[in-house]
Parts: structure tokens; sequence; C-alpha cells
């Protein structure tokens, strides 16, 4: 079944809500059991809690479930070959930070269209991924695991 063309916002949205929640547990983890950390735990699984709450304030929440439709994605089966490759528990931390990143962006900018609120809540929350990026890191050794 091919996506409506009047939900692309919606699943653009979707996309992006669920990449960033999911970037954002891998480095939950790290932090967790690798660093065995409590605050920093807490920091990123509470940056997780404000993505659902932010999305209280999407208009368009209801329908974000209902327009996905993930196994017919176009960008399902891209793959670089880079993904694929991990050297270390540092270069997972990093390439999630970064996705996450990046989804709150895409967040911030095309819940511009339906709510400036919720676009300045992605943004928020964006900034407190950047600071907590660098709270981790100084906690990184150099070539973990």
């Amino acid at each position: 079944m091919k996506p409506a063309k009047n939900n692309l916002i919606e699943r653009i949205i979707d996309a992006n809500i669920n990449r960033a929640k999911e970037g954002l547990r891998v480095c939950e983890e790290i932090t967790r059991f690798l660093l065995n950390n409590r605050v920093l735990t807490a920091g990123l699984k509470g940056l997780r809690h404000k993505i659902d709450a932010a999305l209280k304030l999407a208009p368009q929440k209801a329908e974000l479930l209902r327009v996905r439709y993930s196994l017919q994605d176009v960008g399902f089966g891209v793959r670089l070959a880079k993904e694929f490759r991990r050297l270390s528990c540092n270069d997972i931390f990093f390439a999630n930070m970064a996705r996450v990143k990046e989804s709150l962006r895409v967040l911030e900018e095309f819940s511009k269209l339906s709510s400036a609120k919720l676009a300045l809540q992605f943004k928020k929350i964006r900034y407190e991924v950047y600071e907590i990026e660098k709270k981790v890191a100084g906690k990184l050794p150099d070539k973990f695991l």
C-alpha cells in the first residue's frame, strides 16, 4: 500500500520521533551498563520522555502511527557500509548522538508547519542533547571496548 500524499509531514515526524528516541536509548544503555553512571543515564532517559511530552503538543499526534508504512518506505533498504562498522562503543555512542541531533533538527523544522510551540520544544531538547553529549564524551575512555 502506497502512503497518501496528504500524510507526508506526519510520516516525516513519525520517522524522526522514532529515530531520535532509538538513538537516545542506545546512548542510555552505554551510560547505564558501560559507564555505570546513574546521572547521565537519567539525563538521557529524561530526554526520551521530553520527546514524548513534546508530542502532546503535536496537532497530528493521533495520525502518526496510522500513517506509518515502515516496510514500504523507500529508505528502508538504503544502507551504507559504514552503518555496519563500529570499532568501539565510542563509535556507537557518537553515531547515535549524531542521529538524535539530526532527527531533532528535522522535527524542529517540520513542526514549524503546524506548531511554533512544538518546534521550540524540539529545539530546546536538541540543545539539551548537545550538553549531555559533551558530558558523556568527557567520561568515555579513548577506546571504550
